[in-house]
């Protein structure tokens, strides 16, 4: 069955030799090639502020960009995330981007009478495409995938996003065309089936 599935390339450095870019159009194309609909955002080619308070993230005014990113949120049945992992977490561009992209009364509505807060984006899934220096075993073993589960459980989980699967890419600056290749034909299924 069709699905309309919204891919975030999270990577900063828009430049195009970046893999993480590689990944998104590969996946953007397999979905393609199955019929379902596509929509992407560029994080590097988006222009908003950082939040500094929490005022502004309670209260404040959204940029017209982030209005327009939540529209293809709302959009989406399933939301694809594509990203390098920098300093152990995701690139501070994207995670600054969430921050303004997930805010109450978008994401999650405030909590009443000691209950918690309401998931307003619950019914979508996702999948997390994350390229990174180190052997993906490694990543997940010794480090426990930390801030990956984060992501999955503190950050979507708690807008109501499930599922929210997981692919590591390890070890890419070391990765010749072959392996490349198939992380790119892996991706490019994943696509086709929308997942």
């Amino acid at each position: 069955m069709p699905r309309r599935i919204l891919i975030i390339d999270g990577h900063p450095d828009s430049r195009a030799e970046r893999f993480v870019h590689a990944l998104s159009k590969a996946y953007c194309e397999g979905a393609r090639s199955a019929g379902h609909e596509v929509r992407s955002l560029m994080v590097s080619e988006l222009e908003f502020p950082m939040l500094r308070t929490s005022e502004e993230f309670q209260a404040g005014s959204a940029p017209e960009i982030i209005h327009k990113s939540q529209e293809a949120v709302a959009w989406a049945d399933h939301v694809v995330i594509v990203f390098p992992l920098w300093l152990g977490s995701m690139p501070a561009l994207l995670k600054g981007f969430f921050e303004q992209l997930l805010r109450p009364g978008f994401a999650f509505a405030a909590a009443e009478h000691n209950r918690l807060p309401k998931k307003l984006l619950a019914g979508k899934s996702a999948r997390l495409i994350v390229s990174m220096g180190m052997p993906a075993l490694f990543y997940r073993w010794y480090f426990r995938a930390h801030s990956l589960k984060s992501l999955q459980r503190n950050i979507l989980g708690f807008c109501g996003i499930r599922p929210v699967r997981t692919s590591i890419v390890g070890m890419v600056e070391a990765a010749g065309m072959e392996k490349r290749g198939a992380w790119l034909a892996r991706v490019q299924e994943l696509g086709r089936r929308g997942r």
